[in-house]
């Protein structure tokens, strides 16, 4: 029988897991390794998968390059069982290359939506959704609709 951890501790951890994120590039990859499982699975916004710990800190040592003023805020947090659903919005400013996609030099406010499975205390499973249309926009990758 697997004990859940409770509502609010599962909130705890994702608020803990921002705050440290927020602090920057060692504190996020820091708090990442004390949180998620080492063989968790991480479901991209792209339609790809990352399986294992070391290949997501990878991932996000590259976002830290790219958007290194990198500022998430929680907007909502729902829970039920084992997953939590985190509705956050994202502040930062294009400064390095992220996967093919040139800097930009241009700040976007983007939302974000994460929902993560949980066992014994790690997170295991991730799925992340954004408006991706609206941050390629904001950050000059794209142009306006209408605007083109």
């Amino acid at each position: 029988m697997v004990v859940m951890p409770a509502k609010k501790d599962l909130r705890a951890l994702g608020r803990h897991l921002v705050e440290e994120f927020n602090k920057g590039k060692s504190a996020g990859l820091a708090v990442m390794e004390e949180l998620y499982a080492t063989d968790m699975v991480f479901h991209g916004a792209d339609g790809k998968d990352i399986h294992g710990l070391r290949d997501y800190l990878q991932h996000n040592i590259e976002f830290y390059n790219a958007v290194p003023d990198a500022n998430f805020t929680i907007d909502d947090v729902i829970v039920e069982g084992d997953k939590g659903v985190w509705r956050l919005t994202l502040m930062g400013t294009l400064t390095g290359k992220l996967g093919d996609i040139q800097p930009t030099n241009k700040k976007a406010k983007i939302s974000v939506i994460i929902i993560d499975r949980i066992a014994k205390g790690k997170f295991v499973e991730e799925w992340e959704s954004y408006d991706r249309l609206g941050a390629y926009q904001q950050l000059g990758i794209i142009p306006a609709l209408g605007k083109g």
